[in-house]
């Protein structure tokens, strides 16, 4: 006890003085406040024209902040549209499926079209693309208007109308018995617009015949597409629907006007003649006839001599007989081997893909390098006439190797099974000019994902203005190739990387080859249509200056 007194006693002191100092600080932080205060209200306010000023630097600011937030919030969505357009399918996993896709005889009937995800439009930043960039996004301005309906990634389903397309169509009503009333179809009972069938409705749409019949289907795929065009119910499964072409019920309104004759399949099913001697005839012939006819009555085709008609015989063969008087309108072809140049040529007619018959091969399905054993793989008709004659020289040549694959085959006896099989285990598919410059061979190869090797001087190819082929193909002149050697030495010498890098873009580009119906955004439906809107360029530039002078020659 006595020990805890004195150090209470001696630490008193330092306690009383740490209690002084506090106190004092006190007194000095209140002194220092009202010091601070007293200066405060001694200076003076700043005048009104600075604090004017103030104001409006501080307005100016805020309004270019959301100036600046808005530019930036504008180009971000635009780039997300773009991105949507381009992908051609949205996210949904596997792509869309196509409600009528024909009938196979041989196993490239009605099936689910595997639209690539991982990569979906990819066109490379090559300059000889950015063309075809713009053509799938809607970019080509024709008539000074851009698609507004195929893209932009809006919820729900849109219409397509005549402001949004780029290009608009009048169809001319014809009689069933040049379209669909070769497949069956009356027009009795329908649900459609009289002329033809319920298009919306999948099960009221006749279907085309299967096998080699499908190569030619352009026609029937285009009518499909532009009837539905004006449609919200066909929109795609994506909830976007392509919006390149549409249907215009007032013809003043029209771009192009479309004649729905089904030429191929009227080739393919009604030349049988009928009659003996000089009087024989077919019903294909009277069609072709009767469509001459028809046109020459039309106000529209005297008015501008037929020069914005579109007209698809696609089959070398079809339309034989009419194909000259008619020749001022737009063709869709697969080539022009049997057409003279004043009446088929590329200043003004369109070249279409055929519709492959092989089944598509899905993104994630398609074989690598490493498991296409196969060098080098053909199968068809050996011996041909004119340009086909190389077939026979490279036969001699290459068929003994033993990773070349290449025999005589056809449709029948599995042959389409045994194509699909031997295009998907081969890294090349030889494309070989035939009795014509194409064949739906290639289409064939390009849907197995098999990089093609043309063999063809005299071809000409869908889309070219827009798609570099050299890039997943490759191209050896016939000359070249029947030389001991040239062809398995050049195939064997291109690189596995090199080799990869074909077969990827090949896998890019290949939905651009598809066939179906509804169409999908940047298929063959819809790169045709856009083919046709940029040969419209052309055809409205020839028919505005020769308009020039129509008023003085009819006063005078």
């Amino acid at each position: 006890m006595a020990l805890m007194r004195r150090l209470l006693i001696s630490h008193k002191p330092a306690n009383s003085r740490a209690v002084n100092l506090a106190a004092r600080l006190r007194c000095s932080r209140s002194r220092l406040v009202s010091w601070m205060v007293a200066e405060r209200k001694m200076q003076p306010l700043p005048p009104p024209a600075e604090h004017h000023r103030r104001v409006l630097h501080y307005v100016v600011f805020l309004a270019l902040s959301l100036l600046a937030f808005s530019c930036w919030a504008l180009i971000g969505s635009r780039i997300d549209s773009a991105v949507l357009m381009a992908s051609g399918g949205g996210g949904g996993g596997g792509g869309a499926v196509a409600l009528l896709a024909g009938r196979d005889g041989g196993g490239g009937g009605d099936r689910r079209y595997q639209h690539p995800t991982s990569s979906p439009v990819a066109v490379p930043a090559s300059g000889g693309n950015s063309t075809l960039r713009a053509v799938e996004m809607g970019g080509v301005p024709v008539m000074n208007r851009q698609p507004s309906g195929g893209g932009g990634g809006g919820e729900g389903e849109r219409t397509c109308d005549a402001e949004s397309a780029l290009l608009r169509v009048y169809v001319y009503d014809l009689p069933p018995e040049f379209h669909f009333g070769m497949l069956g179809w009356t027009g009795k009972g329908s649900g459609g617009e009289g002329a033809w069938p319920d298009v919306l409705n999948a099960r009221a749409v006749p279907r085309y015949p299967g096998g080699l019949n499908l190569q030619h289907s352009v026609e029937y795929w285009l009518t499909l597409d532009i009837l539905s065009s004006t449609s919200s119910a066909a929109a795609t499964t994506t909830g976007r629907r392509p919006c390149t072409a549409v249907r215009v019920a007032n013809a003043s309104l029209a771009d192009v006007f479309f004649v729905p004759f089904f030429a191929s399949l009227s080739y393919n099913r009604q030349s049988k003649l009928h009659g003996r001697g000089a009087s024989a005839t077919s019903r294909n012939r009277f069609l072709q006839a009767e469509l001459v006819k028809y046109l020459a009555r039309q106000e529209e085709w005297r008015r501008w001599g037929g020069k914005n008609h579109l007209i698809v015989p696609h089959h070398p063969n079809s339309m034989m007989d009419a194909r000259r008087r008619l020749s001022a309108a737009m063709f869709v072809l697969s080539d022009f081997g049997r057409y003279p140049p004043d009446v088929a040529n590329l200043r003004k007619d369109v070249i279409a893909p055929y519709k492959h018959v092989v089944p598509s091969l899905g993104d994630g399905d398609s074989p690598g390098f490493e498991q296409r054993p196969v060098l080098a793989y053909f199968q068809g008709a050996i011996h041909r006439k004119d340009g086909g004659r190389v077939r026979q020289k490279l036969y001699q040549l290459i068929k003994d190797e033993k990773d070349v694959h290449f025999t005589y085959g056809s449709v029948r006896q599995n042959g389409v099974r045994r194509a699909t099989k031997g295009m998907a285990s081969s890294k090349f598919c030889l494309n070989i000019a035939g009795d014509t410059p194409s064949s739906n061979r290639l289409f064939d190869a390009i849907a197995s994902h098999c990089v093609p090797v043309v063999i063809s001087d005299n071809i000409e190819l869908p889309f070219e203005d827009v798609m570099d082929y050299s890039e997943f193909c490759v191209f050896v002149r016939a000359s070249d190739a029947v030389k001991k050697g040239f062809l398995l030495g050049l195939l064997r010498g291109i690189t596995r990387d090199e080799w990869t890098a074909m077969w990827t873009r090949l896998k890019e580009v290949a939905h651009h080859f598809e066939y179906q119906y509804p169409s999908q955004p940047g298929d063959a439906v819809q790169m045709i249509w856009g083919a046709v809107a940029r040969k419209m360029h052309f055809v409205r530039l020839q028919l505005h200056k020769s308009g020039r002078y129509q008023r003085t020659q009819s006063e005078s």
